[in-house]
């Protein structure tokens, strides 16, 4: 698979009732080697989530992503958190949308990707 489009605005079940969680060690990545486009601007943050979170899935390099600027936000905790930080230096390009001026912050989380 090369491009794969996410449409899910809800929430997972699982996750809203405790059930889901970092610590699912058991659970295999999820690995999409020939993966080239990602479509989340259609997803709810749960799984914006599990694509970027690197315990969950193992995105391949030179991706590009297509994502809501306010839902990579906070999934990403304001371009701190380390769980995502890895997938994301993976980027080639990010397509975010809703966001005219990207601030430095935002660039040196992605540093080697370019932001449209």
């Amino acid at each position: 698979m090369k491009k794969l489009t996410f449409i899910n605005r809800k929430s997972q079940n699982d996750k809203q009732c405790g059930k889901l969680d970092d610590k699912n060690e058991y659970l295999p990545i999820i690995e999409y080697p020939h993966l080239s486009q990602l479509n989340l601007t259609e997803a709810h943050d749960d799984y914006i989530e599990e694509f970027l979170i690197d315990t969950k899935t193992c995105l391949p390099n030179n991706l590009y992503l297509s994502v809501d600027y306010q839902r990579l936000k906070r999934v990403t905790q304001h371009f701190t958190s380390n769980r995502t930080r890895n997938n994301c230096k993976k980027l080639r390009c990010l397509g975010l949308i809703g966001k005219c001026r990207i601030a430095k912050y935002v660039k040196e989380y992605f540093p080697h990707t370019k932001i449209l």
